[in-house]
């Protein structure tokens, strides 16, 4: 063979090679089974607030001294932490190597070919609650596994209530009518999360629901909206209009809104499954102990639905120690390790069986009520331009609760913006 063709042989073998090294251009594909490098990762999620990750991080590293992980925390806000996983993808980092991520990001941060494909043989998803199991699919590929999931819920007062002889409410009509109670106990009535934030979005989502509408359908291509996305957000102007929902909410997050309800100032609280673990504990500062109970979301004809949550396991296509991180979240998330963070937390999660699991409804009672609510939840907008949706509703539906818009012109604004979206692709 000539010298000539010979080298060029030799080259094209070691291209070839470095290719599939690297899962090939752009370094997201490779199914999880061609995840390279092991040693010591970072894993990078919101603030934990519940204190679900140090005792699955200290197994992990008792078990495996020299690929050790070590987490670090982002802020509380969804938005800062979004911001933060941005500016690294973007930057090609290999700072960050096994991401938590809110479950809404999946389908932006895949199609920008951020995160490596994981295999779906080596998860167990036929054992996980389908709707969260979704949240890690875009284009038919698997991108991250659920850490845990999440729907909200409607917590209240129960000894309040059952001092008046009363049911925790299944409608808005009958949640409104109970506010009589919150005013004679000198307590505020109703809360979620109303800061121009992620939250927002969740609870205008909510209420679209709870008239039977959606935001968009069709996987995030067509706008939907309409009368039911005005009934909702009339329904939650009007109660900050009326001071059934207190002025200070609307500078709730999450955390704000625990707050409020834990410290005994509100009657009820839209919020996620984690408050109960927290609710549940002595605390000085704890003033609902003992007082509280859970129930579905109500809605405009009965129960609502929530907006589906939770955190998702993903894995950094720039990442320099693949195979460490993709071992690292099968372990965080199996059955075993789940049980033990719902235990520790009451955090919802992913693993079917675990709604049933004796231990642990007898210790959250809340647990069966939550299921029934994950079973009727809805996915937020699916789309790899959520972040400009997600803006677009937060805009003005926040105008509409401060009273700068009516609900129908926010709703129509809302409109013209979304299917500028769709129309242009972000």
């Amino acid at each position: 063979m000539p010298r000539r063709l010979v080298k060029f042989v030799l080259i094209g073998a070691v291209v070839a090679l470095v290719l599939t090294a690297c899962g090939g251009p752009g370094g997201s594909s490779g199914g999880g089974g061609g995840a390279q490098g092991t040693g010591p990762i970072t894993f990078v999620a919101g603030k934990d607030t519940s204190g679900k990750y140090p005792a699955v991080i200290n197994k992990w590293n008792s078990a495996h001294p020299d690929q050790k992980v070590s987490l670090l925390e982002l802020p509380t806000s969804a938005d800062a932490q979004r911001s933060a996983f941005v500016t690294n993808l973007q930057a090609k980092s290999d700072r960050y190597d096994v991401l938590g991520i809110d479950v809404v990001w999946t389908a932006e941060f895949a199609k920008s070919k951020w995160l490596l494909e994981l295999d779906k043989s080596q998860f167990p998803l036929d054992q996980m609650l389908k709707p969260a199991v979704d949240t890690g699919m875009f284009d038919g590929k698997m991108w991250a596994i659920p850490y845990d999931t999440n729907g909200g819920l409607l917590f209240y007062r129960k000894d309040l209530l059952d001092k008046a002889g009363k049911q925790p409410p299944k409608t808005f009509n009958e949640l409104m009518a109970d506010c009589s109670i919150a005013k004679q106990a000198g307590i505020d009535c109703y809360a979620g999360q109303f800061k121009k934030y992620e939250g927002l979005t969740v609870n205008f989502a909510e209420a679209v629901q709870a008239a039977g509408g959606e935001i968009m359908t069709d996987n995030g291509t067509k706008v939907a909206l309409g009368a039911p996305a005005v009934q909702g957000l009339s329904f939650l102007a009007n109660g900050f209009k009326d001071g059934d929902i207190p002025k200070p909410a609307i500078t709730y997050q999450e955390e704000e809104s625990r707050t409020a309800f834990m410290s005994g100032k509100l009657m009820f609280l839209r919020n996620w499954p984690y408050v109960y673990g927290l609710a549940s504990k002595a605390d000085p500062a704890n003033k609902v102990k003992g007082k509280f109970g859970v129930a579905p979301l109500p809605g405009f004809n009965g129960t609502g639905s929530s907006s589906l949550g939770g955190l998702n396991l993903a894995v950094s296509a720039f990442s320099k120690k693949q195979k460490t991180a993709v071992e690292f979240a099968k372990f965080a998330t199996n059955e075993a390790n789940a049980k033990e963070m719902v235990s520790l937390t009451g955090n919802a999660p992913a693993w079917t069986s675990l709604y049933n699991d004796p231990d642990l409804v007898k210790k959250f009672p809340h647990l069966p009520i939550l299921l029934q609510g994950l079973q009727a939840a809805k996915p937020r907008p699916i789309t790899p331009y959520y972040q400009e949706v997600t803006t677009a509703v937060q805009d003005d539906a926040y105008a509409a609760l401060q009273g700068q818009k009516t609900p129908d012109q926010a709703v129509q604004d809302m409109t013209n913006k979304l299917n500028e979206i769709v129309q242009n692709g972000g």
